[in-house]
């Protein structure tokens, strides 16, 4: 009898809440279906509740039962293999400070076990493997940990604003190598960003984030076609969406000053502290993680927190 399948990499959320430690709402009856093999961009204003998302989407907050569906599996309860989440605590991250050599590093992750892989990101990322990381810009840093998250093949791939320091060159030969890989294999991309560069024709659905709901959703092409007759700005059509709706949930929201959202850093649960949900969750202070986080972090001297 043949193996079963894996499942598409498509994520469900279903009514989905979740609420810090101090009782403030993180995100509130989110419901989203993003489809295998989509490229889909999260859209808000700072404090929107992107990140937050993006942590309970990656397991890495405990989200209540039948609200998160990855490939139809918990990613929280179940350890779901292939999902890796790039995130902004690497600056907390102090191995990749140390005078380690770029080769070591993606070593230590397993790019000996792709070395087709390996060498494409090595290339498509502009890295010199003679770096060593105690030595390089927060650019060239960038490159490397970006390198270290993807030399693993990987079925969803959630990323929150991750292209920050890479210049234009770079950020756009790395956003076109992430359309190539959904167009060539099996696999799903969620992109938190406020970077609209390079970003024209690349995202396949949109999900606009207010206050910690999400206002709407849908494929791109449904909210570029509401600009058809309207008068050119210099923009692209993406960045004339985006900017529409962070004029509007400016106006609904008001002054920071007069509502209760604390800041976006709160998702982040720093020097251990736990910040969120009911019971100690995993890689508070790790900037990247997937399904088999201990075994790369084993080999880096780091641990599962």
């Amino acid at each position: 009898m043949g193996s079963t399948p894996p499942a598409p990499p498509s994520i469900e959320v279903n009514k989905l809440t979740y609420s810090f430690a101090d009782a403030s709402l993180g995100v509130t009856d989110i419901s989203l279906s993003v489809p295998p093999r989509s490229r889909t961009l999260l859209i808000g204003a700072n404090g929107a509740g992107k990140t937050t998302l993006l942590r309970l989407l990656a397991g890495k907050r405990l989200a209540p039962s039948n609200t998160i569906s990855i490939s139809g599996v918990d990613p929280f309860k179940d350890g779901l293999e292939g999902v890796t989440y790039l995130g902004l605590e690497w600056v907390l991250n102090p191995i990749v400070r140390t005078d380690i050599g770029v080769v070591e590093l993606l070593r230590s992750v397993g790019g000996d076990a792709y070395p087709e892989r390996r060498d494409e990101l090595v290339h498509v990322l502009d890295i010199d493997t003679a770096w060593r990381m105690s030595a390089v810009s927060d650019g060239e840093r960038r490159r490397v940990q970006l390198a270290m998250g993807l030399v693993r093949p990987w079925t969803v791939l959630l990323l929150d604003e991750i292209t920050v320091d890479l210049d234009v060159l770079s950020r756009a030969e790395f956003l076109a190598w992430l359309k190539r890989e959904t167009e060539a294999r099996d696999c799903t991309i969620v992109y938190a960003t406020h970077i609209l560069d390079n970003l024209a024709g690349w995202p396949t659905h949109l999900v606009h984030m207010h206050m910690g709901t999400v206002r709407e959703w849908g494929e791109t092409d449904k909210f570029l076609a509401r600009l058809e007759g309207e008068e050119a700005t210099g923009n692209s059509r993406l960045g004339e969406v985006v900017l529409g709706w962070l004029r509007s949930d400016l106006k609904d929201r008001g002054p920071r000053s007069q509502n209760r959202r604390g800041p976006e850093g709160k998702t982040y649960g720093m020097g251990g502290t736990q910040l969120g949900g009911t019971r100690k969750e995993r890689g508070e202070d790790m900037w990247w993680t997937t399904s088999n986080d201990f075994q790369q972090y084993a080999c880096m001297g780091l641990g599962v927190f």
